[in-house]
Parts: structure tokens; sequence; C-alpha cells
């Protein structure tokens, strides 16, 4: 995304901005010498051009500042040099739209980028930004180039790749019209310990009964054409080769395929480089085994199509190939077998614009495996620039498929692109500064993997327009030691002052000095300022709005009395340390209102006849008195009843009020508390307060305090209303129950136990004549026994 540049102001009297005015800080703090340094600040600033600008103790740099303080220091618009940056397309041929699909266009003849060249006039600070499209070509023609690994390992791939030509041609063809194929083969270096060197080996590398043609680094077989036929009948006369170990020379191979641009045919389309391979990859470094220490040079050093200094040069690094397939525009699809599949994966997050398919054993999938990837790369497009110049800077937005926006690292590419969608990029390009030599710049943007690029001419505004129309040896600069320029003296070298009127030799000198001083009891300048050339330079403050002034910078506007945290009170200004106060107000900061409005009280009197108005504030003489007119008396008679029915209405939603509520009772601020305990009390207040205890017409009490303090009337209520409790039935029946209940219980227990003494007394009177009694033990003569006594008389006692 594009920063967002704010530029704030400062509104009010000065010395009260000290967060606002961050850009104009900025443009002060440069102290810029001329109209070129000050506009390489910041894009905000500007230069004031009017001779008669700068007041006494101001120096040159004061008339660099941003745009609203310069207008605020009664600079005329016409005179502030503010130089703006601008874009301007030079070639800007629309996107080719085919109206008929059979038509036959050349390749440079279809458009897939718009505009083609743009230049852009940049201000230090200011981004430009401009509108790129890109339009995926219906029918663009198409280069591939196969490039397959003949090892021994891959003698069964080749069989299939044989008749590659004519199978692929048919394929693409649905895709492009102008399509071509080439073929080139690698092996490895041709030293030891890659190969063998015995003269046997290098006849036939491989064992037993297989016949091998001679090992070789690199072979172009067949350059691009539209002959399939030609690419099959080739294809089947090559013959496997071998080397000693696993890794192969594939890196070799493709730096040749990228950069022998005329061996191999590559035209300015769509190049498609197809790497087939089972292996893994040497690279940078690797020569060191063979005794191959020079880097690769990335040139192209075939000769009757074979690569001849394999010997010669070490393997490429990774870096470099990035860098010559990106310059050549060529996109890279590498066909691995499924074990190599994560080498290779990571190999792809390295170059951009790549892709990794998985090859079958045999690479019977080849035709599936491009067409694949080719529908893939093509699918999606990442643009790129040229290295940048010092100090300038791109941005990137991208608008895609269905609106969808993305920036930062993604605001390059879009995905999912199909044939005939349109994308657009924002791109923005900001400079910080000027370049040294001062001339223009250019930058080239491109999609990767296509021909197309876009030209940016950078030219940068490094001087103001006014400077062009310069004095040089102005009598106005102390006789010709400068140019005049911009309305002030761009010194010569050596000279300095406002009109360059000293030579830097003469600065420190004692009576230059003497003429900076008030008196001879001050410092130099009152110490605010430098003395150049006896004359003093006041500084400047953090805060540009604050400033040092007068001859000797005596002189500031902002260390005058403040009231309310406002300089001069916010009713005057501040000249010289001192407040220019403004109508009807006085005092040393301006604090003290001479209006008597705010005084008068309802009765038309002034603070109500009780007081006295004191810069427009009432101080009343009687203490019982408050309020702002002196009107006010919470503690005198009838406060409580005067306020009874807003509480009221208020707390309770209740009373004669009740319906005028809102009207009549929003004269107090009302706050519940729970309980008595915490109304407040008048031995912890500093104010008067009326404690007060109504009565409503349920019987119930409530009670409130009212007070006013800082002008603001308050209310204090308990939330709980007083009522007095009526007769709870259900407890006085119970207790009526339980009691004669209970009585009863007890007159029981008390006849029971009268029962029980009385029976306990009669059976000790029983026991005791029991004791006591005297029994006759004669015969009763009435007594007749129950026994009788019959005597056998024939019983003779035997």
């Amino acid at each position: 995304m594009w920063a967002k540049k704010t530029t704030f102001s400062c509104v009010g009297t000065c010395g009260g901005c000290a967060i606002a005015l961050l850009d104009g800080s900025i443009c002060t703090k440069a102290s810029a010498q001329s109209c070129g340094e000050c506009i390489q600040v910041a894009e905000t600033c500007g230069w004031c051009s009017d001779e008669n600008f700068l007041t006494v103790g101001q120096s040159k740099s004061a008339r660099c500042d941003d745009l609203e303080s310069l207008k605020k220091r009664k600079c005329a618009a016409n005179k502030i040099e503010n130089p703006r940056g601008s874009i301007a397309v030079n070639k800007d041929k629309p996107v080719t739209n085919r109206k008929d699909v059979a038509e036959k266009l050349k390749p440079e003849d279809i458009t897939q980028i718009q505009p083609q060249k743009l230049t852009l006039t940049l201000r230090s600070g200011e981004p430009q930004t401009f509108q790129l499209k890109f339009k995926r070509a219906e029918d663009y023609p198409i280069d591939l180039y196969y490039l397959m690994d003949l090892s021994f390992s891959m003698r069964d791939d080749l069989e299939n790749v044989k008749n590659l030509g004519t199978d692929l041609m048919e394929e693409m063809r649905k895709i492009t019209s102008d399509f071509r194929i080439g073929f080139g083969s690698f092996v490895e270096k041709t030293v030891m310990p890659y190969i063998s060197t015995t003269p046997a080996r290098l006849l036939n590398p491989c064992t037993g009964n297989e016949n091998c043609t001679s090992p070789f680094s690199y072979k172009n077989v067949l350059k691009l054409t539209e002959d399939g036929d030609e690419f099959n009948k080739l294809v089947s006369q090559q013959q496997i080769s071998g080397n000693l170990d696993s890794p192969e020379g594939g890196f070799d191979a493709i730096m040749q395929v990228a950069v022998c641009e005329k061996d191999i045919g590559w035209r300015n389309v769509t190049r498609l480089l197809v790497f087939s391979t089972d292996a893994g990859f040497h690279f940078a470094g690797d020569g060191k085994l063979g005794g191959i220490v020079l880097p690769n040079d990335g040139r192209c050093h075939l000769e009757n199509n074979m690569y001849t200094m394999s010997h010669y040069y070490d393997y490429p690094s990774i870096a470099h190939l990035v860098q010559k397939l990106s310059d050549h525009n060529i996109q890279t699809i590498f066909a691995v077998t499924e074990e190599f599949q994560p080498v290779y994966k990571e190999l792809k997050n390295l170059i951009p614009k790549s892709a990794v398919g998985t090859l079958s054993s045999n690479s019977s999938n080849v035709i599936k495996l491009i067409l694949d990837a080719y529908n893939s790369l093509s699918s999606e497009v990442i643009l790129e620039n040229s290295k940048l110049p010092e100090g300038v800077s791109i941005t990137y937005q991208s608008i895609c498929k269905n609106g969808v926006e993305s920036s930062g690292d993604n605001g390059r590419k879009c995905s999912n692109i199909s044939i005939g969608d349109e994308v657009f990029f924002k791109i923005s390009i900001e400079s910080q500064k000027c370049p040294s030599h001062g001339k223009s710049e250019i930058i080239k943007i491109k999609p990767l993997g296509f021909t197309e690029e876009v030209e940016v001419v950078l030219n940068f505004i490094c001087d103001c327009q006014c400077a062009a129309e310069g004095q040089p040896k102005s009598k106005k600069c102390s006789g010709g030691n400068g140019t005049f320029e911009c309305g002030a003296c761009k010194c010569n070298e050596g000279r300095i002052g406002l009109s360059c009127e000293c030579s830097k030799d003469e600065v420190r000198t004692e009576d230059l000095d003497a003429n900076c001083r008030k008196d001879n009891g001050t410092d130099i300048c009152s110490n605010s300022g430098d003395c150049v050339c006896g004359i003093c330079e006041c500084k400047k403050r953090e805060n540009p709005a604050e400033v040092y002034s007068g001859k000797y910078c005596e002189c500031d506007n902002f260390n005058c009395d403040r009231s309310n945290n406002k300089l001069c009170g916010g009713h005057g200004r501040c000249e010289c340390r001192k407040c220019i106060c403004d109508a009807n107000y006085t005092g040393s900061a301006c604090d003290c209102s001479l209006d008597t409005s705010t005084c008068l009280a309802k009765n038309g009197q002034i603070c109500n006849g009780r007081g006295t108005c004191d810069c427009g504030i009432c101080k009343c003489t009687n203490p019982k008195f408050q309020g702002p007119t002196c009107e006010t008396c919470p503690t005198c008679p009838g406060v409580c009843t005067e306020h009874k029915d807003c509480v009221q209405c208020r707390a309770f939603d209740a009373g004669p009020k009740k319906e005028t509520c809102e009207q009549e009772c929003s004269y107090f601020n009302l706050i519940k508390v729970s309980d008595r305990d915490k109304l407040p009390q008048p031995t912890d207040q500093s104010y008067p307060l009326t404690h007060c205890k109504e009565r409503d017409a349920n019987d119930c009490w409530f009670y409130y305090t009212y007070a006013i303090r800082n002008d603001t009337k308050e209310v204090y209520v308990v939330e709980n209303l007083e009522c007095p409790a009526g007769p709870d039935i259900i407890p006085i029946v119970a207790g009526v129950v339980a009691g004669i209940v209970l009585i009863g219980l007890a007159l029981l227990l008390i006849w029971k136990l009268l029962m029980i003494i009385h029976d306990r007394r009669e059976f000790a009177k029983f026991e005791k004549e029991k004791m006591n009694a005297k029994w006759d033990t004669g015969e009763n003569p009435i007594y007749k026994s129950a026994v009788t006594t019959v005597v056998n008389p024939k019983y003779e006692g035997k």
C-alpha cells in the first residue's frame, strides 16, 4: 500500500501547538539555506521568495516552512515556491484484443502490457502513482526447449521421449497455433571424478554389453523448430551415456540454454524450458572436486552445439541461474522423479516462475506434466523491476480477477488468470533525495517470463524554478559575493550572512560579537541566538510556532503568563514576553474579564446585592449565599420543602410533579445511597449542607441532603422509603394458636403433677396406717373350715 502523507497545521494562538505542525517542524529544523535544499526536506515544505519576508533576528532558513505556516506568516501565495511532481505517458499502445481468433499476428505485434513507457517527475517525499494493465493474450506463441538427462539411469525414459515431438505438438496446437520445440541433453563434466577418464570408458562409459555414447557436458541436439517429425527423428538417434556420481551437471546445461539465444533459437515469446532428470544436481563449488576453481562466467560457450568449457568453469550458483533465467524471460519446468521431488521443490521456491512435476519412472506422463505446468505458470503474472537508483523506492498494489486487491509482496502478482482476462497494478514510486549526479534514471518493470516491459524514466526535482532566474554576483549580496535567487542571497564559497557580508574567517571576532549584545552585562544574542557577522540569528524551537525575535533575540512569543494552561488565558497574544489582551480582558495573563453580564442575578442586581463582581465572577460577601450570582442559600429555612417534590419525583417517580419532572426538576444532580449512614455529613464537608426528612402521601418518610458544590447542586437521597409497618396477621394467629396450645399443655402438666403428688401422699398415708394396725388373733366364730375328715370304720390299721 502507499504511505498516506498527512499535513498537520497549528490552529489558535502561538505556543499552543506542541504536537501539531509536525511537518512544519521538519521543514524548519532542516536549516535549509536555499530553495533547492528546502524542497528536498519533505513534500510539505515550501520556500517564501518574498524579499521582505524575514523579520529582524530571523535567519535565511526561516523562509523554509510548511505551506500553512508560510501563509499564516503573511507570505503571498504567488511567492511560495512549491514544485510538484508529475506523470507523463509516452507510449500507450492498447493491449491486443482480437476480434477474430483465427487472425494471425506476429509476436512483435501482440501487446499484453499497457502503457509501455512513462516519464515520472519526482520531488523528494512525494510518491507518483500510475496504473499498469496486463491482459493474457489469445493464441500467444510458445517456444519449448526439452533438456534431458542422458545418464545411464534414464535409458528407459529416452524411448518414450522419442515420439514426444509430434504428440506434444498436437497437444500444444490446442493452446497456440505458433508453437516451436527444441531438444538438448546433458550428462556431466568430462573430468575426474565425475566420469572415468580411462580410454575405454571415454569411448563407452557403460558396463556390460551396453552400447553407450561418450560422456559429454551439454549438447544442443535440435534448435527450436516447428517440425515435430524432425524432433522425433533426431531424438531417436540419441544414445545413453554414463557417469560415476549420482548428481548430474544439469546446471551447466541450463546456463547454456539460457544465454545462447541464437544457438537455441529463442524468440521474444513465451519461453519454456523443460528440465527432465532422475537425479540431483551439482552447483557452484562442486567443481573443486575436479580441480575447477574459476566461477562460471555466464556466457555462451557452444561450438558445434557442444559446451566446450565444462572442464574450465565451475558449475553456476543458484543465484546466478535465477538472474540469467530472469534476464532471458525463461520459465522452467522441472520434470523429476518422485524421489527427488523435495529437492526440486526447494529449488522452485528460489527460482521465480518455475514449476515442478512428478515424472514417472519411464517418462510416460511427460506430456501431461508439461501441459499442467504450463497452465500453472501462464495463469500467474508476477511483476519485477530492475535495480532502483539510490534513495528511490517502489510499492505495488494488485487488483486481480474479481476485484481482489493485495499489497506488499502479494501486490506484485495475480493468480488464476485465464486467456483474455485483464488485471491491473497500481505502482507507486517515491524518491527520498536527489541523485548526486542530478541526471535522469531509467528503471524497467516487466512480468516474469514475458519479454514485454514498461520503461519508466525518472526525472528529479532538485531545485526551484526561481533558481533559474537567479542573479549571479548580485549587488544585493554584499557587492557580488553571492547569487540573488528566490528572494535571498546564495553565498559564494567562504562567505556567510544574510547578504553574504562576512567571510567565515571573521565570524568569531570580538568586535562582531559586541554588536550582538544589548549591553555589556548581557549574553550574546540573549543566549537565544547565534551572532553571525555581527547580526543575531535567533535559534529555532522544537515547536515552529514558538519564535525568538528582536534585534538581540531578547523577545519570544511563548514565555508569557498562562491561565487555565493557556497562553495569555486564550484571550490575547504574547509579544516579547508580555500579554497583549483582547478587548474586555485585562491582567498579566488576560484572565480577568471586564464584562459584568455574567454576574447579573435574576433580580437584575450584580451578584444579587450580596457580593462583588471580580473578573466576571461573583465573590459573595455573605458566607450563607453562594452560586454564580450569590442567589443560592442551601442553609436557609424552607430548603427542604422547596426541593421536596422534585426529589420525590426523580428518586421515587411519585409526587405532585411526577408528570412534569423532566421539565421542572433537572436543575440538580441526583445521587442515590443505600442507607442514611451513607448520606454526606456536615462535619465532613467544606461547603454548606442541609439534611432533610420529608413525608409523602403514603405516610412514608424519605431522607436526603441538599448542597451546592463548585456551582453544582447536588442531592443525595436514600433510595428506600421508610414506611410504618402494618400488622402481620399470620404471625399473630400463629402466636395465638401456639399460645393456647402451650397454655393447655402447661395446664395438663400442672394437673398431672398435682395428681402425682396427691397419689403419693395417699399411698404414704396408707402405708403408715398399715404399719400401725393391731389385729385380733382369736378364731372367727363364723369361720368354717373347708376340710372335712371322714373315718373308715372298717379300717383296722393293718
